[in-house]
């Protein structure tokens, strides 16, 4: 097992990943920008070092300081966490090439699944189900045309490289293709250096599904069900819950098998999470995140397993700790995530914490990084917090949930709480019947 590693992150998933490591035995490293030198990571880490300023391309992207951090304090292993570099083949390639080990999955996989076209292709070749669309890129207008009559309306045009919600165009017309089609290779080209996209079907009404996987590359992979991440704005997930209302027991296990299968065929190694578009009971391939993701707690949660830890013995070599029919269903859980940001108009909220009290009891957890006096920097992603609570069932789950953001707070700064307040009291959320849309049609943004 390592005896130190790196934690190339920032946040409540760098202290996240340092509590898994300390529970192992591990000594940890933090690396910081100059806005972050008095975040809770580094303060609880063995060692901290400084990247850079506050700029994240001078700082946590930062390839040659992040690696210089780790020959000099002797790191053997490099956690990358969650955005960032975390799914940066080049940059898993440069930590293997300086003698670490990087804690995710090969940088063959990394580039496989981080390209969208190469990822549907390699879908279909895994038995994984997808959305009927483009084989491949489309390289003209007059293709876009002419695929757009086969694959019939609506569409979307995607951007190959694309994330985070940017570069997509709906198109609900042949008269509408040619625009969203030149409208989406020039902001592919702006916002990620390549204008490559692709078509597919554009589905109305589907819900936001993804199955939670974790692989050995040794012929062990084992899914932990899946988790419901419709209720979103502007492709952002705001709540998470496992399992998915949408679901029956005969279905999640048929897409559980479905994704394990694929997995081991691949040769995977390490946590991945396989994202859907569900709609009249088919599944609908969007992406595989390759790394750990935001909303892995509610996993956790409902299955008793701790993910980072797994990823960490996965990476130094040993087969997964348990199998399939380990893992049971155990009750339910949700996740509201907390942003720096007003409540209803979302706009950035940073500053200093001058009164913090996190929600405690049975079935709850705080992942947060925040304490009183904190200043909240305003150079990066506004999450602050992740409130998870778990029950035996939704509804005890509910309760709970509307019992535990009561009690939250976080003073000096507006905060998404009080969102997530309404939400969970709407009709439409109480009885799990919502769709990916049902957030934005709610507060008036469709």
């Amino acid at each position: 097992m390592f005896k130190k590693v790196l934690i190339a992150n920032r946040g409540e998933i760098a202290l996240r990943i340092h509590r898994a490591c300390k529970e192992m035995g591990i000594q940890t490293v933090a690396i910081h920008s100059t806005a972050d030198e008095n975040a809770m990571h580094v303060r609880l880490a063995d060692e901290a070092v400084c990247i850079g300023p506050p700029s994240p391309a001078e700082s946590y992207l930062n390839k040659a300081a992040i690696l210089t951090a780790a020959n000099i304090t002797g790191a053997d292993a490099i956690h990358p966490g969650v955005g960032f570099l975390s799914e940066n083949a080049e940059f898993a390639e440069m930590v293997v090439e300086h003698g670490h080990t990087w804690i995710g999955p090969s940088p063959a996989h990394l580039r496989m699944m981080g390209d969208k076209i190469e990822a549907k292709e390699a879908a279909k070749r895994l038995g994984i189900p997808v959305v009927p669309g483009s084989d491949g890129g489309v390289d003209s207008e007059e293709d876009a045309l002419r695929l757009a009559k086969e694959i019939g309306f609506p569409l979307i045009i995607k951007a190959a490289s694309g994330g985070g919600g940017r570069g997509m165009k709906v198109a609900n017309s042949i008269n509408e293709v040619a625009e969203a089609y030149n409208i989406c290779r020039t902001e592919a080209k702006v916002a990620f250096g390549d204008d490559a996209v692709y078509m597919e079907r554009y589905l109305g009404e589907p819900r936001h599904i993804e199955v939670q996987l974790i692989a050995d590359g040794q012929g062990g992979c084992v899914h932990l069900w899946e988790r419901d991440c419709s209720v979103q704005r502007r492709h952002q997930k705001v709540i998470e819950e496992a399992p998915s209302p949408a679901l029956d027991q005969a279905a999640r296990e048929k897409i559980g098998k479905t994704v394990t299968d694929a997995m081991v065929e691949m040769g995977y190694a390490s946590a991945g999470t396989i994202e859907f578009l569900y709609e009249r009971g088919e599944f609908f391939f969007i992406e595989m995140n390759t790394r750990l993701q935001v909303e892995h707690p509610i996993s956790e949660m409902i299955c008793g397993v701790d993910l980072v830890r797994e990823q960490i013995r996965v990476a130094a070599g040993h087969k997964l700790s348990f199998k399939q029919e380990d893992i049971k269903l155990n009750g339910h859980s949700i996740e509201c995530r907390v942003t720096a940001e007003h409540p209803e108009t979302f706009m950035p909220s940073p500053g200093k914490i001058c009164d913090y009290h996190a929600p405690g009891g049975l079935g709850v957890r705080v992942d947060s990084h925040l304490y009183t006096g904190y200043s909240i920097p305003p150079y990066y992603d506004s999450l602050v917090s992740k409130l998870i609570v778990h029950g035996d069932s939704r509804e005890e789950c509910l309760k709970r949930l509307d019992r535990a953001l009561g009690e939250y707070v976080i003073g000096g700064i507006q905060t998404t709480i009080p969102l997530h307040q309404k939400l969970i009291h709407e009709e439409a959320f109480k009885s799990g019947d919502y769709d990916i849309h049902w957030l934005e049609k709610l507060m008036g943004l469709k």
